[in-house]
């Protein structure tokens, strides 16, 4: 049950129960078994995840444990300017379904240049000034797009991409329309990317329309950047948890979303080894960190 002084909808991300971008994680659970553990700890909102759509039932999943989709991840490639509008394409179908889920935004991570999707590639290739423009471009007709369902679209700054570090984040937030372009505030990947999370959420709040709240182990992070390790190898080492088990200090980041009275979605996020995490254990840890500090505001 949320707290009444909470006034974000605070949710969990199914991926510490199945994490399909990394196969070394096994797939332990049912989507049944996801959602019925989500709603049981009391969260009422998830993401949604490749696992869940391959479920013809879904849908009723979600209304048999009163849970709601609150987005899903869409990849994009909007920096090459010959496959814009294929990707607009795309993401246009991908906005008609989660609009009509009842998702009032969506997820976009640009993958041009990124390790996430070029394994053999260990550092990120940075856009130029071409690439750059392209991508605003279509963010921005993407954007439009959103806007004409009622939605927002967020973008979400991530490791192991061109929009990555606190520099690359501002350079997106200069150059894209406000109106057609949000962000995703991520304090995991703002920390991986260098950037203190919570002076880039005091930054850019006017511009964040949707959080993840993700703890790192720092020197685990450290490991991962020194050794110059992938991305997906840092995630297996262990260098993101739950909030309140990692090095993150969350109670500057959730006393500005609450006294600022930020309404949308805020969702814990952890990509670990479900048998070496449990995803129900960590996730109720993390559920009354995050509420006790909410607690101790008043």
């Amino acid at each position: 049950m949320q707290l009444e002084n909470i006034p974000f909808k605070l949710g969990i991300q199914p991926i510490a129960w199945i994490n399909q971008g990394i196969p070394e994680f096994p797939d332990l659970y049912s989507s049944e078994e996801i959602i019925r553990e989500m709603a049981s700890l009391g969260f009422s909102g998830t993401e949604m995840n490749p696992k869940f759509m391959e479920e013809d039932n879904f849908e009723s999943i979600l209304e048999n444990y009163g849970m709601e989709i609150a987005s899903q991840w869409k990849s994009v490639t909007f920096s090459d300017a010959s496959l814009r509008d294929s990707e607009l394409t795309g993401f246009k179908q991908h906005a008609d379904f989660l609009n009509k889920m009842g998702c009032k935004a969506v997820i976009v991570c640009e993958m041009g240049g990124s390790d996430l999707s070029i394994p053999q590639r260990n550092f990120v290739e940075p856009l130029n000034e071409e690439q750059w423009d392209s991508l605003v471009k279509g963010l921005e007709l993407a954007g439009e797009y959103c806007n004409s369902l009622g939605m927002d679209l967020v973008y979400h700054h991530h490791a192991a991409t061109a929009i990555e570090t606190e520099g690359e984040i501002g350079r997106l937030m200069d150059m894209t329309d406000h109106r057609s372009v949000s962000m995703l505030f991520d304090t995991g990947h703002a920390y991986y990317g260098g950037a203190d999370p919570y002076a880039l959420l005091m930054k850019y709040f006017d511009r964040i329309k949707y959080v993840h709240l993700k703890d790192v182990r720092k020197g685990k992070i450290e490991n991962c950047l020194r050794n110059k390790e992938k991305f997906k190898e840092g995630v297996m080492n262990g260098m993101f948890t739950v909030p309140g088990d990692g090095d993150i200090d969350f109670a500057p980041i959730l006393e500005m979303l609450v006294m600022r009275k930020y309404d949308g979605w805020a969702l814990i996020e952890a990509e670990q080894h479900p048998e070496k995490a449990n995803p129900y254990r960590y996730s109720k840890s993390a559920k009354e960190y995050i509420e006790n500090l909410v607690l101790a505001m008043d």
